[in-house]
């Protein structure tokens, strides 16, 4: 059980046990759920609520008391409240025994590492090379779709094309951007017929050279930290194996 005093900190705590709650249960989050969690009563817990979907934070779905984040709380979750976390040990001995095999060819390289970012994230894994113009490897789009947030046939046709079409998908990747990571929630990935989506960039290098990038395509209700890191450390990984090529 949590205590929490300050206002401020109270708002923050409880919009992001809502996200993670959200992330892991895919439901709407009660404030029932929370005022046992943090001890405090069930009125208070609404009444953030309340606040939180004023400032545009939280919605609730008509169907539900419970609410769920907006593209907006994903935003201010991913930049100022979410935990930054390594892979387990575990996870990155399996990420470096998939390159066991010595893989010669850089093409097979590239769609080995598209595999990989799929089996680890649970979604769509996708690796770019920045000369490409509409071309690049992708895995696990299959994956994704099993999320609840698919099973609307006209979202699935439209993603679908989407991924096919490549060029504009592509153009959000190969950005060019400062951060080690990019993270593209709902409407910022630019493409209306993905917006309930969320898209996570990073880099790899060959040299010093930035190669490509590497990328994954998911639900915005997706574990955002595991993702990172997992992209992280797989970036650091096939950069080394590049150097060897």
């Amino acid at each position: 059980m949590v205590r929490i005093i300050d206002h401020a900190q109270r708002r923050n705590i409880i919009l992001a046990a809502s996200i993670n709650t959200y992330i892991n249960s895919a439901q709407p989050v009660s404030s029932e759920k929370l005022a046992q969690e943090f001890d405090l009563s069930s009125a208070t817990v609404r009444n953030i609520f309340s606040e939180l979907e004023d400032s545009g934070y939280l919605t609730h779905p008509y169907t539900s008391a419970g609410r769920i984040p907006t593209d907006k709380g994903y935003r201010y979750y991913v930049d100022f409240l979410m935990s930054q976390i390594e892979l387990l040990n575990n996870e990155k001995k399996s990420v470096v025994s998939e390159y066991k095999n010595k893989i010669e060819h850089f093409d097979d390289i590239l769609e080995k590492t598209s595999e990989i970012i799929s089996t680890i994230t649970h979604y769509a894994g996708i690796v770019s090379l920045l000369e490409w113009e509409d071309r690049f490897f992708y895995k696990g789009l299959s994956r994704m779709l099993e999320q609840p947030e698919f099973n609307d046939s006209q979202k699935i046709r439209l993603l679908i094309q989407m991924v096919e079409e490549k060029k504009r998908l592509l153009d959000v990747i190969n950005r060019d951007f400062k951060e080690t990571t990019k993270v593209y929630i709902g409407k910022e990935i630019g493409c209306p017929e993905i917006n309930t989506c969320s898209l996570v960039v990073s880099r790899y290098r060959k040299g010093k050279k930035q190669n490509g990038r590497l990328a994954v395509l998911g639900p915005r209700r997706m574990n955002y930290d595991h993702i990172i890191a997992s992209l992280s450390f797989i970036s650091e990984v096939v950069s080394d194996i590049l150097e060897d090529t």
